[in-house]
């Protein structure tokens, strides 16, 4: 019985989606931050204004670099 070689082009594969776990890290991560003060938000780097934009971000908000 012979058998038949099938040979496709390789697809272009879609971005994959993050795990679950990891929205619900960044979503614990978002909500931490916005309950942090100012002098931790110093420590960070951050303005109060940088930790309200980034912890009102939706879940499905992710950072860039995930996205590849």
């Amino acid at each position: 019985m012979a058998r038949t070689l099938h040979i496709t082009a390789p697809r272009h594969r879609a971005p994959s989606l993050p795990r679950l776990s990891a929205l619900l890290a960044l979503h614990r991560q978002r909500r931490a931050l916005s309950r942090m003060d100012a002098a931790r938000l110093d420590d960070l780097g951050l303005s109060a204004e940088e930790a309200r934009r980034e912890a009102g971000k939706p879940i499905w908000d992710i950072p860039a670099h995930w996205r590849r």
